[in-house]
């Protein structure tokens, strides 16, 4: 039996190859997110889950980070995203949400 080590990527074609747009530790590359994140988390989570078209109990979820992940082809594991929101819930929260606004700003979302 072979393990499986490389993710398929997202749609047809796949995504081409990025990173995230900012660190899991840049709060203050957006101090409303973040404030957002540290006091209402679950609220953030709501957020990011309606940016995606997903149950708003997905936002805070290894599943919504790994979807987002490998639809714009950043690299990366599952068990990485278990590992930073296991760790550091709320600011791999915000890294999540920052990075979905300056995809938009971007018009790459």
């Amino acid at each position: 039996m072979n393990p499986v080590v490389l993710q398929p990527r997202y749609g047809a074609g796949g995504a081409t190859v990025s990173d995230w747009q900012t660190g899991v530790f840049a709060c203050c590359d957006d101090v409303g997110i973040c404030l957002c994140g540290t006091f209402l988390p679950l609220c953030l989570s709501c957020q990011i889950a309606s940016d995606m078209d997903e149950c708003c109990l997905c936002g805070a979820s290894v599943a919504m980070r790994t979807m987002y992940r490998t639809r714009y082809g950043i690299p990366g594991s599952i068990c990485n995203d278990f590992l930073c929101l296991a760790c550091f819930p709320f600011c791999t929260l915000c890294q999540l949400k920052r990075d979905i606004e300056k995809r938009r700003a971007m018009n790459a979302l």
